[in-house]
């Protein structure tokens, strides 16, 4: 994911920093959106910044070249009779599904062999948006993902109450103790065809007042699609709701988390409760994820099947030439 619909208007280009590229992604006039490399080839002027959207074209601000969005090539040089025909700069494939504007990125430029898919509740406007949270977090692309499939961490970082907070040093301290989150959780491969690409979860939540009175239940199905889009879909005791969360790898070892919550009107107020809830226990998450390293070939017990199941789930998503952290640049390009 490289931005949020609602973050580009019409006519309106952003800078964007996402897997190690620089990227000018615009709105033309008619809404639809492109994403090309944001420098122009001509003398290196970054046209997201002060660029123009002209027509469906990106105007360079330095000297007006301008550069179609449906294909990268230069188009107009307003001071010369001629256009050079290598005058081009890279466009990227995205499309625009459930708010979200993603690329496709292929170290060895393959095509897509998936897209994500819509959401017929966000589509028809039958849930409501309700609002949104955002993290950096320093970890490897894979950790989020491998939450997933990661069960028994559940037990020790998500049982005590939110109320308690964040701050995994202070759980056994917290005055709230007593309320208690109790998990369940399966994870598996997708076994439909054409649908390798996708991690499926099911979560069983219940809040307990002394570990024995059910003060709330809730179920969630959970769809990992590819590396870095998640879909969960809840069933609460006070109705349905949606989350969708995006991990965009924003350089080596830097990530960008997004979520985003939908629900019927008449939940909202509930909606924006279980957003505050799933920021603090994502916080907990991260409390980890920014100070440790990822291990290639850990240490697992027998428990921990699920753990290296979806580690071979995800080793798809690798390619021969994947950007490493050792080969990145270095260069006197600065």
């Amino acid at each position: 994911m490289i931005a949020e619909s609602d973050s580009i208007k019409p006519g309106q280009v952003i800078h964007v920093i996402a897997l190690g590229e620089n990227l000018a992604v615009f709105r033309t006039n008619d809404g639809k959106c492109h994403a090309l490399d944001a420098y122009c080839p001509h003398l290196g002027a970054n046209m997201a910044i002060g660029g123009k959207v002209n027509n469906d074209c990106l105007q360079c601000p330095f000297h007006h070249w301008r550069f179609s969005g449906e294909d990268g090539k230069c188009v107009a040089v307003p001071y010369s009779q001629k256009v050079p025909k290598f005058a081009q700069v890279k466009k990227w494939l995205t499309c625009e599904v459930n708010d979200f504007i993603f690329l496709w990125y292929h170290a060895e430029g393959e095509e897509p062999n998936w897209y994500p898919e819509d959401i017929p509740q966000l589509k028809s406007k039958k849930y409501i948006y309700r609002g949104r949270n955002q993290f950096i977090v320093n970890c490897h692309v894979q950790e989020v993902s491998e939450n997933g499939g990661d069960l028994s961490h559940f037990q020790a970082v998500h049982t005590a109450s939110v109320l308690s907070g964040s701050d995994l040093r202070f759980f056994e301290k917290a005055c709230l103790h007593f309320f208690r989150h109790n998990w369940s959780a399966t994870w598996e491969p997708s076994s439909e065809p054409g649908r390798h690409h996708v991690g499926i979860s099911k979560l069983s939540h219940q809040i307990t007042l002394f570990g024995k009175l059910k003060l709330a239940t809730c179920l969630v199905d959970v769809y990992q699609n590819g590396p870095g889009y998640v879909e969960l879909y809840f069933k609460t005791s006070f109705g349905p709701m949606v989350l969708l969360q995006t991990v965009t790898p924003v350089e080596p070892l830097l990530q960008k988390i997004v979520h985003r919550i939908y629900c019927p009107p008449l939940l909202s107020l509930y909606a924006s409760f279980a957003l505050f809830a799933e920021s603090i226990m994502i916080e907990r998450d991260i409390m980890v994820w920014n100070h440790k390293k990822y291990i290639d070939k850990p240490l697992l017990v027998k428990e921990d099947k699920t753990l290296a199941k979806h580690r071979r789930w995800f080793s798809q998503f690798y390619s021969e030439n994947s950007p490493l952290f050792s080969s990145r640049k270095e260069n006197m390009d600065w």
